[in-house]
């Protein structure tokens, strides 16, 4: 009886090595003469290495810890990482949402004293992210291919950049796309205000006290600076860790798996959990962060459209129901749901973005890209250091906020990155995943940010007269169709919203499943109003500063995490670099 021959497998940058990719469920690479046991059908078959690696040898099972049940509903939970994480985010939720007003001081005072005391620390481990970024890049070990010297990449180039711009775009650069850039330049103009002996102000760095075209610049650079190299290094840092231990040393793609070099096989217990539980609890607060900033901006702007009420009933309302269409997204799976919704996303966001540089000030958006990445590299070093400087309001207020946010999603969008980034070069990730996503969140902040500011120094001041989560609607209200853009600005914010929360889920989903990527769906669905949920407490709870309160609480304790990853990955790549040879 003749066997079928194997299957060949898929081109690169192809349709079916892109599923693969993106749904993290590859066909078992073996030889299909050989009769092979059913899988357990939740268990992520990664591709076996190409070429010669370092495998890790391990007898750890995924999902081999897990709890498994049926009534009332299907569950398939990683025992204690899905315990411990959902009764602590439970808790809070609840505790928050009974006693909003007495919790909402506590929130102002742990942003601020975590903000004021840990800035230095938030600060050194972004530049050392950086550096170590830059010396991979520079070094032998930038030679390594993901997946195996042989590997080929799962998406085309262009494909690949697309999926990077993907997730370098989100609800944060619609929030801060105008009012950070033009904020920045406001505090700048007005300069150093001293008051009992400390500065008052928010000018980054020494400002530039009555000069318009230097307090632009340092106010483009300090924006820069807050979405360029830094924030992308933290996430190259997660996705290259996880790519290389699971692509190339045959471990599960989790957290716990980076530091096989450092704990052993002590992974699969105690400390691999405590990793698991903070990437978890990390991941919910960042999302509920960038939540909770959504809500912000889609009610002010359908307020500002459509005359609604803008209060928490809008906001409570608005979460629940994008919630809703989100649930709907995990339930329906990567390519029905996120993909789909992420496509949506890059044309409605590449139309903005577009509109915005042809009917606003064309030749300075232009001209101001090249002068804006001049004076990002002019003041990175000023920017970066953490001594010596007075402007603590700015330094704490959004670096250290910003880096601990950072932080936080790095889980999420780590993953992901890593997913689609099989079978490049540590050098060319790293060249990719810091300068594309860097170059277009330029570009997007010159755009926006630069429309405002020249609208601004013209003698225009209701950008700088509304709130926040308004300021963008108030720009695109001074450009032609108005009404149009801003429904557009409206259905971006809700479409970041629903994508970062149906993908956060996913992720988070997975690591409390113990590394299985088919869960059931009910436990999907609980990540995801469990989002939801935490969203809605910390806007009652506080608002605005509740929600980074708890960004920089959970970013704390993971920055130690990634401190350790980055040991570990450089071990790693030590010893594939070794296998090579």
């Amino acid at each position: 009886m003749s066997q079928t021959p194997p299957k060949p497998p898929a081109t690169p940058g192809g349709p079916n090595r892109q599923h693969e990719a993106l749904s993290g469920r590859y066909p078992p690479q073996t030889d299909r003469s050989v009769p092979e046991p059913a899988p357990d059908e939740g268990v992520e078959p990664l591709p076996e290495p190409e070429g010669p690696t370092q495998i890790i040898e391990t007898d750890y099972t995924i999902g081999q810890d897990n709890i498994e049940g049926r009534a009332p509903f299907a569950f398939d939970i990683h025992n204690p990482v899905f315990g411990i994480s959902a009764v602590a985010v439970v808790l809070f939720t609840a505790v928050t949402l009974i006693f909003p007003a007495q919790l909402e001081p506590f929130f102002g005072s742990l942003r601020d004293g975590l903000t004021a005391n840990l800035d230095w620390f938030f600060m050194l481990a972004g530049n050392l992210f950086v550096l170590l970024c830059l010396g991979l890049i520079l070094s032998p070990l930038g030679k390594v291919r993901l997946g195996g010297p042989e590997a080929t990449p799962d998406f085309s180039l262009t494909g690949w950049f697309a999926m990077l711009f993907a997730a370098g775009m989100g609800i944060g650069l619609m929030f801060y796309g105008v009012s950070e850039p033009l904020g920045h330049f406001e505090a700048a103009l007005g300069g150093v205000t001293i008051e009992d002996g400390l500065r008052t102000d928010w000018a980054p760095l020494g400002g530039a006290e009555g000069d318009a075209d230097a307090a632009r610049r340092i106010g483009m650079a300090a924006t820069i600076f807050h979405w360029g190299l830094h924030p992308w290094a933290i996430y190259a840092v997660v996705a290259l860790s996880l790519a290389l231990f699971a692509f190339n040393k045959g471990l599960p793609l989790t957290l716990r798996s980076v530091f096989h070099p450092i704990f052993g096989e002590r992974i699969w217990g105690w400390p691999g959990h405590v990793i698991d539980i903070l990437a978890v609890l990390a991941t919910i607060f960042g999302l509920a962060t960038s939540l909770g900033l959504g809500a912000e901006q889609a009610s002010a702007g359908l307020t500002h459209l459509f005359g609604l009420p803008d209060g928490d009933v809008t906001k409570v309302v608005l979460i629940v129901l994008i919630t809703v269409v989100a649930g709907t997204s995990v339930v329906l799976g990567v390519e029905k749901g996120v993909k789909r919704l992420s496509e949506i996303n890059m044309v409605l966001a590449l139309l903005l973005l577009v509109f915005v540089i042809a009917l606003g000030p064309t030749l300075v958006i232009l001209t101001d890209f090249f002068s804006n990445l001049g004076a990002y590299a002019t003041e990175l070093v000023p920017l970066s250091n953490p001594f010596g400087r007075d402007d603590d309001n700015f330094r704490h207020g959004w670096t250290a906020f910003y880096w601990a946010w950072w932080i936080s999603w790095s889980p999420f969008v780590g993953m992901f990155i890593a997913r689609v980034s099989r079978g490049r070069t540590v050098r060319q990730f790293l060249v990719a995943v810091l300068i594309v996503p860097s170059l277009i969140s330029v570009l997007w902040m010159t755009a926006l940010g630069g429309t405002a500011i020249d609208m601004t120094v013209a003698g225009f001041s209701g950008i700088l007269d509304a709130p926040l989560e308004l300021e963008l609607f108030e720009m695109l209200a001074q450009l032609p169709l108005a009404s149009i853009t801003s429904l557009v600005g409206i259905v971006l914010v809700i479409v970041f919203f629903v994508t970062s929360s149906d993908s956060g889920s996913l992720v988070i989903d997975t690591i409390a499943a113990g590394g299985k990527v088919n869960a059931p769906i009910a436990q999907r669905i609980f990540w995801v109003a469990i989002e939801g949920a935490v969203a809605i407490a910390l806007l009652l709870g506080g608002g605005l500063i509740a929600l980074q309160a708890m960004a920089v609480s959970t970013g704390f304790p993971f920055a130690i995490v990634l401190l350790g990853a980055s040991f570990a990955l450089v071990k790693g790549l030590i010893a594939e670099r070794r296998e090579l040879r």
